[in-house]
């Protein structure tokens, strides 16, 4: 089969005649519709986490074959990326996704879904309602990720939260809070960016032209560059919090002592709950197409992965069975 694969010392490679997955106990093997480019696939070719093996995990795609699980063949699924041991301390807690020895589809251990056929565990997939369009249920898993917020916190009704970054992420994040009635004000240094939210019930402001400081009772950093905590950190209130949803190759450190002077929050924020975003998507809250770039076909894969990191580009879309 073809892959898009990455490792040391070749780099980024599409790979063809790559064998099919084996399918072990509990798992699926599924044939991906259409797959997400994403920052954090991005980040991985450039070495985040230091990975080797076939990269992609957002997708959106239909089981071919559950030895164990028949009933879901033929079914249109997405699915979760965390794969626990189902045994430590962590998972009885109900803490799966932060497994010690979990693997982690496309990141860690795991091989991603930029190919022809890949497994995931029957108890990671999602059916996806018949009224949710591929293009649309592609985006499950960053929306999730964006809804995993309102799982961390709880503001009130109509509080005031500033998005740090509009781009692929900062994007449903904008739009997720929004539907869920907060007043969100999006700040990039984009103008293409922020005009993508010209139909959504967000403030914009250019980060150039956001000169006050300290007045966000929340902030959400989805820059994807090491300097946003930083930024967030010159927006958040006193007493404030800061959700982080950048993760890159390169750390930074951020001052300290501000988080102590001003008891500021600073909470991690990773994957998040399918069920809620994909009701979002069934009832129509959160309008994601808009975003989407460019469709590519996979033995495309490499330019995809070109194209997305250019700046400005939302979106880029793989279409696998073509």
């Amino acid at each position: 089969m073809r892959a898009l694969t990455f490792g040391a010392p070749e780099g980024l490679s599409l790979a063809t005649g790559r064998p099919v997955p084996i399918i072990g106990p509990g798992e699926a093997l599924i044939r991906p519709i259409l797959a997400g480019v994403c920052s954090t696939d991005l980040e991985i070719a450039k070495g985040y986490m230091g990975f080797s093996g076939v990269l992609g995990h957002e997708f959106v795609g239909r089981v071919e074959k559950a030895p164990q699980s028949p009933q879901m063949e033929g079914k249109r699924v997405v699915g979760e990326i965390n794969i626990p041991c189902g045994r430590c301390g962590r998972c009885h807690a109900g803490l799966g996704n932060h497994c010690a020895t979990r693997s982690v589809l496309g990141i860690v251990n795991k091989d991603g879904v930029f190919a022809d056929y890949f497994t995931l565990p029957i108890s990671n997939l999602h059916l996806v309602p018949e009224e949710v369009a591929d293009e649309e249920a592609v985006f499950t898993e960053p929306l999730a990720a964006a809804f995993r917020i309102l799982e961390q916190v709880s503001p009130p009704p109509e509080a005031r939260v500033a998005v740090l970054g509009v781009g692929r992420l900062g994007q449903l994040i904008a739009r997720a809070l929004a539907a869920e009635g907060l007043r969100v004000t999006a700040i990039a240094r984009s103008l293409a960016k922020l005009d993508l939210l010209k139909n959504v019930q967000v403030n914009t402001a250019l980060d150039g032209q956001m000169t006050e400081r300290g007045i966000f009772p929340l902030v959400v950093d989805s820059t994807g560059t090491a300097e946003g905590i930083k930024r967030a950190m010159e927006l958040v209130a006193p007493c404030g919090t800061i959700i982080l949803k950048t993760t890159t190759a390169t750390p930074a450190m951020p001052d300290l002592n501000r988080i102590v002077i001003d008891e500021i929050r600073v909470i991690g924020s990773r994957c998040g709950p399918f069920h809620t975003a994909l009701m979002a998507l069934k009832e129509k809250r959160v309008e994601t197409t808009e975003l989407i770039h460019e469709v590519m076909r996979l033995d495309q894969a490499l330019e995809a992965m070109s194209l997305a990191a250019k700046p400005g580009v939302m979106k880029v879309l793989l279409k696998m069975n073509d």
